[in-house]
């Protein structure tokens, strides 16, 4: 077939860059506008790394998108949130290329997919495998249009490299895709970490933010502290290219002690499974009290980051009394373009300190299973959910549930449980549970429901509370009304809205015939494309029902006339 190479030259091919770990001029770049990043590989984003790069699309819609390389489209998927629009192709090269928030897929897929979702009387398709024989694709092929589907900010192109075998994801730079980048990594801060108890910045025992001062574009100094014991170091940074403003992530970070490198961690790849310890990298704490990271220069035992390389001490400093210490922080971009913060530091003989430990009446072991209950809300904490032993808060007060602050990582998900048992019928199917940890803005969490209970699963600590939503959906209709001809519409668009536990699904038809409606959520945009089918007739029915997440539904039943 087209795609598929010949064995001698696959052996050549790869011979020829058996010099190179990754081909540089393999893959063309997935769209003919220039190349200008709006996310880097493995920036820091909430509980992961990037797992691509963000290419802007002039902030339009519908930038064909061409495949990079010879190859077959094995995998498509529509949802609502994450990638929305995605394609995953796979190339003779033994790479997968993926490409997320699409506006549509060329228009043979497009076909592919509609027929799905016709089939399964659904937007949301799943995962679809169409096989390696359905779409053989050749090199700049049209295969989609860039859009701003799924949990995407704006319009733009997420796209990816991994290998096929492993799943691991691969830096795309590392492939030849060459954005202008001449500026250095930008470092804002410093903070030091005393990493036990006799260990001491400054005469404290607490982690200290010690100030900066830039030399030039590239050089910056700290202001000399002082230290005892086994301390760590962390800097928020960041980096901009040429033709963007945005604040995107750095390549690599290294240490030197004196001279000696002591730490070193690059984003050249990763594994999905490892992505959630990006919140052992950074001072996770700092984070979620006041959205600034601070990426760590040494590593905690239960980092299981594969991004580490030739840790000395696993990148702690040791300070001793009477000696003095020069520390060189070093932070580089992919293009190499580096800034380097130099960090003096004088080793003392502290006085002990005594501190109070923080304790309360729950305390969890991470290797053990642990299970709270007070008034009507129980906690429970599987193994390993917490990556170290520590005190938590709970309290229940005013049907709220407390549960700590969310400043500490959780490796996996507890359950909280609501007692029900005091509702009525009615009040149990309109009750939900909200995540109230900012009051003004309360936010449904996935719920379910027995008997007597309600439930949830959840990996972010904070304050929970039982909601109940009365209300059903609005429903408004946009670009048509009752007993109007609308022949010359191409579309017909209708809003929806729910402002408690918001919208789970939503089902409409003509004529009693399903019929596919685009769902954007941001705008809570639904579009029908009156080119999927020929209806029969002038006078028509329209009918949409729309639930919300407690199962109130709202019905609107509305003829329109239309010449095809």
């Amino acid at each position: 077939m087209r795609y598929y190479f010949s064995v001698l030259f696959l052996f050549i091919f790869f011979i020829g860059f058996s010099q190179k770990k990754y081909p540089q001029k393999y893959f063309s770049p997935p769209m003919k506008i220039p190349v200008v990043l709006a996310g880097t590989f493995g920036e820091l984003r909430s509980n992961h790394f990037h797992s691509g790069i963000d290419l802007k699309t002039q902030q339009k819609e519908g930038i064909p998108i061409y495949a990079p390389a010879s190859g077959y489209i094995f995998r498509i998927k529509v949802a609502q949130y994450g990638f929305g629009k995605v394609l995953y192709m796979k190339h003779p090269s033994g790479h997968t290329t993926v490409y997320a928030h699409l506006q549509k897929f060329a228009p043979k897929i497009q076909k592919y997919v509609k027929k799905a979702q016709y089939k399964k009387q659904s937007y949301y398709t799943g995962n679809l495998f169409p096989g390696a024989e359905k779409f053989p694709i050749e090199k700049g092929e049209i295969i989609g249009f860039s859009g701003d589907t799924g949990s995407s900010g704006g319009p733009h192109l997420h796209y990816e490299i991994r290998d096929s075998k492993t799943e691991k994801i691969i830096n795309p730079l590392h492939f030849g895709l060459f954005p202008a980048d001449t500026k250095s990594p930008i470092i804002e801060k410093l903070m030091v970490f005393p990493l036990d108890n006799n260990a001491q910045v400054n005469n404290s025992n607490d982690k200290t933010i010690i100030p900066i001062k830039k030399i030039d574009d590239s050089n910056y100094i700290a202001q000399r502290f002082t230290a005892n014991g086994s301390i760590g170091l962390g800097i928020s940074v960041f980096d901009r290219l040429d033709d963007a403003p945005n604040r995107n992530g750095i390549y690599s970070l290294e240490m030197y002690i004196n001279g000696n490198k002591v730490y070193y961690h690059d984003l050249e790849t990763f594994s999905f499974s490892e992505s959630k310890y990006i919140n052992l990298l950074i001072d996770f704490e700092h984070y979620a009290k006041y959205k600034k990271r601070f990426q760590k220069t040494h590593r905690v035992k239960e980092n299981k980051l594969s991004l580490y390389e030739n840790l000395i001490n696993e990148g702690n400093l040791s300070i001793k009394p009477e000696e003095n210490y020069n520390v060189e922080i070093v932070a580089k971009d992919f293009k190499g373009n580096t800034s380097t913060l130099k960090i003096p530091i004088k080793g003392i003989k502290s006085i002990p300190i005594i501190t109070k430990k923080d304790t309360t009446s729950y305390k969890i072991f991470a290797k053990k299973f642990n299970k709270f209950q007070q008034n009507e809300a129980t906690i429970a904490f599987p193994k390993n959910s917490f990556y170290y032993d520590t005190f938590i808060d709970f309290n229940v007060i005013d049907g709220i549930a407390k549960i700590h602050e969310p400043t500490i990582p959780l490796n996996k998900k507890f359950t909280l449980t609501f007692n029900t048992s005091n509702l009525t019928s009615k009040e149990k199917q309109q009750v939900y549970i909200a995540n109230v940890t900012k009051k003004k803005y309360p936010r449904y969490v996935s719920t379910k429901k027995k008997a007597n209970k309600a439930y949830t699963n959840q990996k972010t600590l904070g304050s929970y509370s039982l909601k109940f939503d009365t209300k059903k959906p609005t429903i408004t209709l946009v670009n048509f009304s009752k007993g109007k001809w609308i022949s010359q519409n191409k579309t017909l668009k209708v809003k929806i809205k729910d402002i408690e536990s918001g919208i789970r699904s939503f089902r409409a038809s003509i004529d009693n015939d399903w019929i596919l409606m685009e769902y954007n959520h941001k705008k809570g945009l639904l579009t029908y494309d009156f080119s999927d089918k020929e209806l029969v007739g002038n006078k028509h029915i329209f009918k949409i029902v729309v639930s919300d997440n407690v199962g109130n539904a709202k019905t609107i039943s509305t003829t329109f006339y239309r010449k095809e």
